[in-house]
């Protein structure tokens, strides 16, 4: 017997995973809603082919557009996935043994995070769990325009299922590296709305800290040459970001000081 909980999914030009994930819920739920914003690459004939139900909006940031998507779902128990994370069958058998009674309850997931073909067991991707699985009656996503989290309110508790999502982060460093670039300018963007600032200092310590952290205090090396570039690409990530934040102040007093004179 399925369960009755929804799988919602929000995606942009995921014609390469989303079929394989869609896939990978088969006999878990009879409700698989795709939110597309704008896929250029044949996307939503893919999710129309498995029978998935394919909604077609605006993108609204993160959080926003994921609380909107989950309002279209059939079910209050939204399985909050992205288009890159399908689900092995160790984590399904168990999810279709679960009691989903208890509104207050979340439900918290180990991921193997992959790049290419290579599991990330370490550094920055390594023992990654999130909690994805919730009533949407009592929990929601913040209003985040990137690296979104749930809003639990007082009395939630967790529990964590066994079994993997399998997240397949990028097909490449290329594609990892040029996805890093993009959620950089996001989050300085994010990070100068919440009034933040970032001198020179925090520019170049915080990439330098970044890949010491990943690389050596997590143990990336173990990874090989794999780990060596995925903290190469986050200390990168992380010089972009608060480098971008600095610009953004840069031209905001500008501004201002053109208005004051």
């Amino acid at each position: 017997m399925m369960q009755q909980l929804s799988v919602v999914i929000v995606c942009k030009n995921g014609a390469n995973v989303v079929g394989k994930t869609i896939e990978s819920f088969s006999g878990l739920t009879d409700d698989v809603l795709v939110y597309d914003n704008g896929s250029t690459d044949g996307t939503q004939a893919i999710v129309r082919q498995t029978g998935a139900k394919l909604v077609e909006g605006t993108w609204e940031g993160f959080g926003r557009t994921k609380n909107k998507a989950n309002t279209l779902a059939k079910y209050d128990w939204i399985f909050s996935l992205d288009a890159d994370e399908a689900i092995d069958e160790e984590l399904k058998k168990n999810l279709l043994q679960e009691r989903l009674v208890d509104e207050m309850k979340v439900y918290e997931f180990r991921f193997k995070n992959f790049l290419g073909s290579k599991w990330l067991r370490f550094g920055e991707w390594g023992n990654d769990k999130h909690t994805r699985l919730f009533n949407r009656r009592k929990v929601k996503w913040n209003d985040a325009e990137v690296h979104e989290s749930l809003l639990h309110p007082p009395g939630v508790k967790k529990a964590l299922v066994h079994g993997y999502v399998l997240h397949k982060t990028a097909s490449s460093i290329n594609e990892y590296r040029n996805k890093m670039e993009r959620y950089a300018g996001l989050n300085a963007e994010k990070y100068f709305k919440q009034g933040k600032k970032a001198g020179m200092f925090k520019i170049y310590s915080s990439s330098i800290f970044s890949f010491i952290i990943n690389y050596f205090l997590r143990l990336g090396f173990l990874d090989g040459i794999t780990g060596y570039h995925c903290a190469k690409v986050n200390a990168q990530y992380t010089f972009l970001k608060y480098k971008r934040l600095h610009e953004l102040n840069q031209q905001s007093r500008s501004l201002q000081s053109r208005k004051t004179s």
